[in-house]
């Protein structure tokens, strides 16, 4: 079969000619894997970092290579490089996105503990919204969303010179605590940060996500046109078809029954999440499901993540499993609207 390379790939197998160069080109791979959903990006990336000696490292190479291996779900090998810069780099830019990108890592792992101290760094060199936002997603996921709603909104409207960045950051946080919170002003905060850059797909997942759970499936569908080659959006969109009965459903689950199959054969599967929930709500099979969702949950524990394995482990009548989540949102003090009932 013949592989058709996206037209954004690397021209030549050289590396680049400097170390800002370098740098360049795997920010340029990195936010194309991003906006795209494309993993080979994140390969390219991979192939030219295997290229140089890691000795020879620049700080921002470090910071990148450790986004690298965040985005290919090697958490531990990217806290090793975020903890080297952080330990010899005086570069504030470089800290503050090693200090960033390391708490994000230790949240999406539902480390809460050590993301605190993180965000009170960022706080101490980076102030503004995103290190308010920082504080604000630990303080919601460990029994204060309501404040921290507050709080974050409040910052929002008292700060001055905000970037945009630091404001599309806080109103993508903003729209996760409202979801936890049940409250309908999510589906505005995110639709803001879509507004900005339609593209940012962790978003758009988490808005056509919260259609889906509020049964509103045409949203759904509006929210995902165009995006079938992602994964967590075409699974949703699959989710929505299948609920409409509508006459594209069997089509989509068919392609992305063969893109799992091949993942799975090829050993490259990224996002157990996205496989758990295509077997769990368009295959109607929950012990598969919950196998992935567990595989997964053991690694990244964000509300999506933790929502579905509670619901994999109800539908498998897996009280083994469904006790394990359970004691742990227990021990964080976390609860989210957007889980199954009783959780």
């Amino acid at each position: 079969m013949l592989v058709t390379l996206p037209a954004s790939a690397p021209a030549s197998d050289g590396a680049p000619s400097s170390p800002e160069a370098m740098a360049r080109e795997i920010q340029r791979l990195i936010s194309e894997a991003r906006r795209s959903g494309d993993p080979r990006f994140l390969g390219y990336a991979e192939r030219l970092f295997n290229q140089q000696v890691s000795q020879g490292l620049t700080d921002q190479l470090l910071v990148l290579r450790a986004t690298l291996a965040q985005s290919l779900h090697r958490f531990d090998a990217a806290r090793q490089d975020l903890k080297a810069v952080l330990d010899r780099s005086d570069a504030p830019a470089q800290r503050t996105q090693a200090l960033l990108t390391l708490a994000n890592i230790e949240m999406v792992q539902g480390h809460y503990d050590r993301a605190r101290p993180l965000c009170e760094q960022l706080t101490a060199e980076y102030p503004g919204l995103i290190a308010s936002s920082c504080h604000a997603q630990v303080a919601a996921r460990t029994g204060s969303a309501k404040a921290a709603y507050d709080e974050l909104t409040a910052a929002t409207r008292s700060l001055s010179n905000v970037s945009i960045q630091g404001y599309l950051w806080a109103q993508g946080t903003l729209g996760d605590i409202a979801a936890q919170l049940d409250r309908g002003s999510a589906a505005e905060h995110w639709q803001r940060v879509l507004s900005q850059d339609p593209d940012d797909l962790y978003t758009r997942a988490q808005l056509a996500d919260w259609y889906l759970q509020n049964e509103k499936p045409k949203q759904a569908l509006v929210a995902t046109e165009g995006y079938e080659a992602v994964d967590n959006l075409a699974v949703i969109r699959a989710v929505a078809l299948h609920r409409l009965n509508h006459p594209d459903a069997p089509k989509l689950a068919s392609r992305l029954r063969e893109r799992f199959e091949e993942a799975l054969w090829r050993g490259s599967m990224l996002h157990q999440r996205d496989l758990s929930r295509f077997e769990l709500d368009i295959e109607q099979r929950p012990k598969d499901a919950l196998q992935h969702a567990m595989a997964n949950w053991d690694t990244q524990r964000e509300p999506l993540d933790t929502r579905l394995a509670l619901r994999a482990a109800i539908a498998a009548q897996d009280n083994t499993a469904l006790s394990q989540v359970r004691g742990w949102l227990k021990q964080q003090n976390q609860s989210d609207a957007r889980y199954p009932e009783g959780s």
